[in-house]
């Protein structure tokens, strides 16, 4: 299996800079001052650089939410006990969660993915891909085998191209996973270098004993599990969780297929330094939804050099911020391809006609 994903990663091309060229060249002829909208012009000319074509349009949006549990939850790392993961999956698929009601607004559908909840759960639209009944206490030992975190990014992989053969053409990244923070935490530290004070925060809204003990174990699980930073399917198997590693395979899935990936918060970004630690080039296929308000999510956007296309101060995760992004990308897009250009619509360019901001 781990041969497959090497195959994977290994054909994972750079984006087309002809294309680029040619998008920012139709940006700039647009009946605007050059650049007047902002970080949207960037967005759409992204889009089309991403997919390899100047025509190319939004047609299908999917955020992937995966939801598993965590063995580390007993340490008393969250405010929240490990049974709400399962009674969220139930919300989402009710479609009563936050991140259902930001994809109703942004146009985009919502796939629950149960790659490791502990129990089984029964219900209408569930998308079962269960590795295992959660993680192992990271803080005693090692996460997963490194088997299962293969698997686990397998997953994100395979639905990537299940959802491309069904028509979607832009996919972004969602979790569900009470305790999932502390993982993510000792992968930021782990590959960004940092201390692990740097990125360590609150998580749910524990308590500042809660967080001095919650870092702790952090650095505990690092220090027991010694995950080398050169190895990420290392880091993965010893301090992550199944969700990270479904993200981290859709990330790399979509790199592959040539598809644009709009990345969440804390959770969904810890996925992100999995896949690009794994191949670099997969960086250029991911647009970094928004800057979490959760402690040490700016460690990783510095470490993976994007900048986030915004700053809401959210931190609820489940793939909210991500679709938000998606509706920006869209956006992004039409302005690309449905503004007229000053020859089209027989306007004079020239700075003593159009002044900017007129």
């Amino acid at each position: 299996m781990e041969d497959r994903l090497r195959k994977y990663l290994s054909s994972i091309k750079p984006l087309d800079q002809e294309i680029l060229e040619k998008a920012q060249e139709r940006l700039n002829s647009l009946t605007k001052p050059k650049g007047s909208l902002g970080r949207l012009e960037e967005f759409g000319k992204l889009f089309v650089g991403i997919r390899g074509d100047l025509e190319e349009r939004v047609r299908k949006k999917v955020v992937f939410v995966y939801a598993g549990d965590h063995g580390v939850v007993e340490e008393g790392v969250s405010a929240f006990p490990k049974e709400v993961t399962k009674q969220m999956v139930y919300t989402f698929l009710r479609g009563g969660a936050g991140i259902n009601v930001v994809a109703r607004h942004a146009g985009c559908h919502v796939v629950v993915v149960d790659i490791g909840v502990d129990g089984e759960i029964e219900a209408e639209g569930l998308v079962k891909r269960k590795i295992k009944n959660g993680t192992n206490n990271i803080s005693k030992g090692p996460a997963m085998a490194r088997e299962d975190a293969i698997k686990s990014i397998m997953v994100g992989i395979e639905l990537v191209e299940e959802y491309v053969e069904r028509g979607y053409n832009l996919f972004a990244t969602g979790d569900m996973g009470i305790g999932n923070t502390t993982p993510s935490s000792a992968i930021y530290a782990v590959i960004t270098g940092k201390d692990v004070d740097e990125v360590t925060g609150k998580g749910t809204g524990i308590s500042d004993e809660a967080l001095k003990k919650k870092r702790e174990v952090v650095r505990k699980a690092i220090e027991v599990n010694r995950p080398n930073p050169k190895d990420p399917i290392d880091v993965l198997s010893k301090v992550g969780g199944f969700e990270i590693g479904g993200i981290a395979g859709t990330i790399i899935g979509c790199a592959y297929n040539r598809m644009p990936v709009v990345v969440d918060g804390i959770i969904s970004t810890a996925g992100a330094l999995i896949a690009v630690s794994l191949n670099p080039t997969i960086k250029d296929y991911i647009f970094c939804a928004h800057r979490s308000a959760a402690f040490g999510h700016q460690a990783a956007l510095e470490w993976l050099g994007k900048e986030p296309m915004l700053d809401l101060k959210m931190r609820l995760g489940e793939g909210t911020g991500a679709a938000i992004g998606m509706w920006l990308i869209e956006l992004g897009e039409k302005i690309l391809h449905e503004m007229e250009t000053f020859k089209e619509a027989e306007v004079t360019e020239g700075k003593e006609v159009f002044q900017p901001g007129s």
